[in-house]
């Protein structure tokens, strides 16, 4: 099997912006100061950020936020329903994928 790189995240995201989703399972929380579980447990579409807050570590996706330079893990994910990419640094962990 192929290593998964940044770059295979970023050609997914490339070709399958129109019906990408994405489960953010934890998230950096500034108020405790460490990642946290999050309430959302469920593939929604992926969504573009607002557009002062997009910043080119998001890859413009409104709840992904990646480490670029190597602070990133990458995984293949599959379910019976979705298959994409999870996604794990110190801000937190999360998956992007589409339907199958």
């Amino acid at each position: 099997m192929k290593k998964v790189t940044m770059a295979t995240v970023k050609s997914f995201i490339r070709k399958n912006r129109d019906q990408l989703l994405i489960n953010c399972k934890s998230s950096f929380d500034g108020m405790v100061d460490c990642v946290m579980p999050t309430e959302n447990n469920g593939f929604t579409k992926a969504l573009e950020p607002d557009q002062g807050r997009n910043h080119e570590n998001c890859l413009g996706i409104h709840g992904a936020w990646f480490v670029l330079g190597g602070g990133d893990r990458v995984r293949p994910y599959e379910d019976e329903q979705f298959t994409g990419f999870e996604i794990y640094n110190c801000c937190g962990n999360f998956m992007l994928a589409i339907k199958k």
